[in-house]
């Protein structure tokens, strides 16, 4: 499912930005056969050992994809044993588009989510995209944001990107 900016740009305003950031559950028996969806005369990809690596984290797996030719980047993101991936993943929404239906995160999980990088990195970018998902007049699951947001320390980004 697609998250990041690109999912905050779908909803909300759109703006500059070098990839997009895939959600995704992979079983570790599954590994190659991803892999072999992008190949390497096409794509930087990380090692078969480094993805199976990463699958097997319980939280934060993690791996780029990139294409050589436009230097388009992909941020893999897996499901891992997150509560919040699963959640997102189960009430991702289905776009139909005209080029290929795609499916992308809920609001919710992309505002969680943006708090959480904002917290790591402190990019306005995050808290921007999350100002204009607000204004965008989605229908959010307020108790469920607010639930999440407590457990999971993020009162004080949620204050600055509500100011």
């Amino acid at each position: 499912m697609i998250t990041g900016s690109v999912a905050s740009m779908i909803y909300a305003e759109p703006r500059a930005t070098l990839g997009v950031d895939l959600a995704i559950e992979l079983p570790l028996e599954r590994t190659g056969e991803f892999l072999a969806a992008f190949p390497e005369s096409d794509f930087y990809r990380p090692p078969l050992e480094v993805v199976r690596e990463e699958c097997a984290r319980e939280s934060r797996g993690h791996f780029n994809l990139i294409n050589h030719d436009t230097g388009f980047k992909a941020d893999v993101y897996l499901a891992g044993a997150d509560s919040l991936h699963r959640w997102a993943l189960d009430n991702r929404r289905r776009i139909e588009h005209e080029s290929a239906p795609f499916t992308l995160a809920p609001p919710e999980y992309v505002i969680l989510r943006k708090l959480e990088f904002w917290r790591e990195g402190r990019s306005d970018k995050h808290l921007r995209d999350i100002r204009g998902l607000l204004m965008s007049n989605l229908e959010l699951d307020e108790e469920f944001l607010d639930r999440e947001i407590a457990s999971r320390g993020l009162h004080d980004p949620w204050q600055r990107a509500q100011g």
